[in-house]
């Protein structure tokens, strides 16, 4: 492929789509993998041609990180745990730095930042052998972490708009469950805790599948997305406050509903999910291993027919339908203690992760199209640190709550619970969907006039 100019004829000066050309150019009601893919502007052809090698190096090192230090390192198992928790702790910390350094400076800049600071940590923790060298290198994966949903959220969102936003998250989504699921495969071959110098060659070929898309940053793309347009009114970008986003009630709206949908979704996958499988159903780790490959070949299988399923329909009722496969995921899983320690105990397990996953595929690419359908590119980076912060609130209380629970053999209380925070999702869409416009909630006719005083367009109260 040849370099993309910086401006080209559908494009605003820094690799913006100019909003008309985008709602042209998206695909209509029958969406196909041509169309989509013909749609798409160069730079964001790019950058999706990246996602799958760049995830790759991080499945192969995501489901080996606590053996590596625990068996290999020789780190205690607890100390262990600490080290991962201080992963999700800086990440949290500094999201909201990076929400507004992404208003400032532009996306790009910021997760090239993120990136390279993943190729260090990566590198880091390949050759660590001290307590200093492991905090230091997950430090770094924090930093990276923290960096990688406001900033490339927010660059995904300037160089695509309208449905084909919906259409590229949910792409995006379903590439990274590819790479991270091949790269899980791979290092189950490769590592060997007698040889520790098999781990080392996994987290340096994490950094090398990093340097992928800081290569087409920096080289491709290195005219998109970066400092964000003047303000019309003869401010400068990125100078408002993160109050004068949370003023806006579909913020909070959609804030509530991201944590909920964490606490209830993702935050459950590494500690909820698995502990209730092995304590409650009584299933051997080969039957949890199977579930989660069930669920990554469904969400890389069906995404698309599900966005074929979902484009121009209102976003927050694609969500009631998500609060509904989940309920019945939950549901099932929850059934399983009924006939703990038999094979239906773990058909239900594997197929909990199969209606979980095509939940999934609804869930990615709504929130963040929502999100960025409500800001603009002055305030883009806060508005996704928000939600990232959100979620990432979700994924620290979830685990918490779970082991509360569990530990107590509670496990019929931990379902309910779960069920309930459901149908408190369920009444947090409904609530959203009466604060945004059509157009915010994935109904795409004319393109919005931004800063028109009908509805949530960007910057109304």
């Amino acid at each position: 492929m040849s370099e993309p100019p910086a401006t080209g004829p559908d494009e605003r000066p820094g690799g913006h789509l100019d909003a008309a050309a985008v709602a042209g150019s998206a695909p209509g009601p029958h969406l196909t993998v041509r169309g989509f893919w013909r749609a798409l502007p160069r730079p964001g052809r790019w950058l999706l041609s990246t996602t799958a090698v760049s995830t790759l190096g991080r499945g192969m090192t995501l489901p080996f990180t606590v053996i590596y230090l625990h068996e290999v390192r020789g780190v205690d198992l607890d100390v262990a745990g600490l080290l991962m928790g201080l992963i999700a702790a800086v990440a949290l910390v500094v999201t909201a730095p990076v929400g507004i350094l992404t208003d400032r400076l532009g996306a790009r800049p910021v997760v090239v930042a993120g990136l390279l600071a993943q190729v260090l940590g990566a590198a880091v923790l390949a050759f660590a052998t001290t307590m200093p060298a492991f905090v230091t290198a997950v430090t770094l994966l924090g930093v990276s972490f923290g960096v990688g949903w406001p900033a490339f959220n927010a660059m995904i969102a300037g160089l695509v708009e309208g449905r084909l936003r919906t259409q590229y998250f949910g792409v995006n989504f379903a590439l990274v469950n590819l790479g991270i699921g091949v790269g899980g495969v791979l290092s189950g071959f490769l590592t060997d805790v007698q040889r520790p110098g098999t781990f080392t060659a996994i987290f340096l070929a994490d950094a090398v599948c990093v340097l992928v898309p800081v290569a087409v940053l920096l080289g491709p793309l290195r005219h998109v997305a970066s400092r964000p347009p003047p303000d019309p009114g003869g401010g400068s970008g990125g100078t408002g406050s993160y109050l004068v986003v949370l003023r806006r009630p579909a913020v909070w709206w959609v804030t509530a509903l991201t944590f909920l949908s964490s606490f209830v979704g993702y935050g459950q996958m590494e500690a909820g999910f698995p502990a209730f499988a092995r304590q409650v159903s009584e299933v051997s780790t080969r039957t949890i291993g199977f579930a989660f490959a069930a669920n990554t070949a469904v969400i890389v299988l069906l995404q698309f027919l599900v966005l074929r399923r979902i484009d121009g329909r209102r976003r927050t009722r694609v969500f009631l339908v998500l609060v509904a496969l989940w309920a019945l995921a939950w549901s099932l899983l929850g059934a399983t203690g009924l006939v703990a320690g038999t094979a239906a105990a773990a058909v239900g397990v594997v197929v909990f992760h199969v209606v979980f996953g095509l939940g999934e595929t609804l869930l990615q690419p709504t929130v963040p199209a929502i999100v960025n359908d409500l800001a603009d590119d002055r305030d883009r980076g806060r508005y996704n640190a928000v939600s990232a912060m959100a979620f990432q609130v979700g994924a620290v209380t979830a685990p918490v709550a779970a082991g509360a629970l569990l530990e107590r053999h509670l496990g019929g209380v931990f379902v309910a619970v779960l069920l309930g925070c459901l149908v408190g999702v369920a009444l947090l869409a409904l609530a959203l969907e009466r604060t945004v416009t059509p157009e915010v909630n994935g109904v795409h006719g004319p393109p919005p006039v931004v800063g028109s005083a009908a509805g949530e367009g960007p910057h109304d109260a």
